[in-house]
C-alpha cells in the first residue's frame, strides 16, 4: 500500500495535527526561554506566552531536536530503562520518548490512576513521513473518573535514542533509550495545553484496536 493510500486512510481514521506557523517574534521568544529552562537550577521551563504550549515544543523539537516524555510525576531527575511494549507488541527495556509536540502532553495530563480498562493513543504518519495524524481512546468508566491531572514534559537529549521501526508502512513517532537520561529541561503542562482533550473518545476495553480505530473519529465527535 503506498503512503498517498495510508496518509488518505489515517485522515479518514483520525485528527490531523494542527498546521503550526511561526511569526519571528515568535521563535525569539521560544528560543529564549529554552535556554533560560536549560539554565535554571531546577531546569523549569517558566511558560507563560499566549502561544499553545505544543507550538514551543514543535520549536523546540526542530531546532534542537531533543526528545519528549510526558508523565504526571513532576519530580524526575533520571529516567531509567524499565520494560515496556512497542507499537507493534515487541518487548523491550527502555526509556521511552518521542518528537511529537503533542503526544507527551497527553500522557503529561492523563491521570494514570484513574486508569479502568485499557486506553489506546498514538500519533502516527505514512512511513514516517508528512501529516501527522492522533487518535487519543478511554474506556468510558475511565473518562468518568476525573482522568486529567497537571503534569511534565521532559525535554531529553537525543542522543542514544532510536526510533521503532514502522509496522505495515504506518509509523508510530516512538523512540527509544536503553541507557539512564537525565532531562535537558521541564515544561509543567495542565489539561487545557492538551488540544485533542475534546476528541478523546472512547472504547470497549475488551475490543479489538482494529474497531477502536475504525469507530475512533465517529465516538470522538459526540
Amino acid at each position: 500500500m503506498g503512503n498517498w493510500l495510508i496518509s488518505a486512510l489515517l485522515r479518514t481514521l483520525f485528527h490531523s495535527a494542527p498546521t503550526i506557523q511561526l511569526t519571528e517574534e515568535e521563535r525569539r521568544s521560544f528560543d529564549r526561554l529554552y535556554e533560560e529552562g536549560c539554565a535554571r537550577p531546577d531546569r523549569t521551563i517558566q511558560y507563560e506566552l499566549s502561544a499553545p504550549k505544543y507550538k514551543f515544543l514543535a520549536h523546540i523539537a526542530q531546532t534542537r531536536g531533543v526528545i519528549f516524555h510526558g508523565s504526571n510525576n513532576t519530580e524526575i531527575d533520571q529516567f531509567e530503562p524499565r520494560r515496556q511494549t512497542l507499537f507493534n507488541n515487541e518487548l523491550v527495556t527502555a526509556v521511552f520518548g518521542t518528537t511529537d509536540p503533542i503526544w507527551p502532553i497527553f500522557y503529561a495530563v492523563f491521570r494514570r490512576a484513574a486508569l479502568i480498562g485499557n486506553f489506546r493513543n498514538g500519533a502516527v504518519s505514512a512511513g514516517g513521513r508528512g501529516k501527522v495524524y492522533h487518535f487519543y481512546s478511554l474506556t468510558k468508566a475511565t473518562k468518568l473518573n476525573d482522568p486529567w491531572t497537571n503534569g511534565t514534559v521532559y525535554l531529553l537529549p537525543p542522543s542514544q535514542f532510536k526510533p521503532s521501526v514502522s509496522s505495515g508502512g504506518v509509523s508510530f513517532d516512538e523512540w527509544t533509550n536503553e541507557m539512564l537520561v537525565e532531562p535537558i529541561a521541564k515544561l509543567p503542562v495542565e489539561p487545557d495545553d492538551f488540544p485533542f482533550r475534546d476528541k478523546v473518545g472512547t472504547h470497549l476495553a475488551s475490543e479489538s484496536l482494529g474497531r477502536t480505530w475504525l469507530l475512533y473519529k465517529i465516538r470522538s465527535w459526540r
